[in-house]
């Protein structure tokens, strides 16, 4: 079995964030990059099917250098290839795309996808990869199982969760559930060295027309002070919020 695990790679919680260019573009400057939470434990699951079932898998991602040490990572947790799209994409559909492409020339049986990526929360690059490439799709998975072809998966849904089934090329939403994070992998020292002999491969895109253009990004506006009232002073209470925060 081939599998491909997309590898969303987003900043650190940590990160300060910044914008350039009149804010339109993110500041990539001093950002720490890690591996999208969601990505990982669609990673960690890949890896429970390339030992128990003997599987291949790469990992994929498009970007500029800058996310270079974040696929060695995914190497040293144990991914056999690791394929970079030399682009900084600007919008899912361009993201979409291109690992389409690539996928099209170079079949997989299961693609993996974090459900969402952190820092944009789009959650649509594996629907329009279903898409783009006929295969079925399943989003929001917590459980998947894979016997002679035939697959076994869980979703969450409103209120509880769905059981499915279907026949593969498949492509996955995961997230926290698929495995827990007690069950991350953290890269030891053998990983870390067998990661620097393996194959990192540079893809040059094709030429892309853009859906999307970035108009401007915004900060979330600095939280005024709060202002504490005690619980018997009602009167207090509707005066602020009538005259201050002229809710009332």
């Amino acid at each position: 079995m081939k599998i491909l695990v997309c590898i969303s790679c987003v900043p650190d919680t940590t990160s300060k964030i910044n914008f350039t260019n009149d804010d339109t573009e993110f500041d990539t400057n001093g950002v720490q990059f890690v591996i999208n939470p969601n990505d990982e434990f669609g990673l960690t699951r890949a890896m429970w099917f390339k030992e128990k079932n003997n599987a291949a898998v790469d990992v994929i991602s498009v970007g500029d250098k800058n996310i270079e040490s974040v696929l060695r990572k995914s190497l040293a947790i144990g991914a056999d290839k690791a394929l970079r799209i030399n682009k900084r994409p600007t919008d899912s559909f361009e993201v979409a795309s291109y690992i389409s492409g690539y996928i099209k020339l170079n079949p997989y049986d299961l693609i993996i996808a974090g459900r969402e990526s952190i820092d944009y929360n789009g959650s649509m690059v594996p629907g329009m990869i279903s898409e783009i490439l006929d295969i079925n799709f399943i989003t929001n998975c917590v459980k998947l199982e894979i016997n002679s072809g035939k697959v076994l998966a869980e979703r969450e849904i409103e209120g509880g969760k769905e059981v499915l089934s279907c026949e593969l090329p498949l492509i996955i939403g995961g997230q926290k559930g698929l495995v827990e994070e007690s069950d991350l992998k953290i890269p030891n020292m053998r990983g870390i060295m067998q990661a620097r002999q393996k194959p990192l491969e540079i893809i040059e895109p094709s030429d892309f027309e853009l859906k999307t253009t970035t108009i401007k990004f915004y900060k979330p506006k600095e939280k005024k002070e709060i202002k504490m009232v005690d619980s018997k002073d009602l009167d207090k209470l509707i005066d602020l919020l009538h005259n201050e925060a002229k809710v009332l």
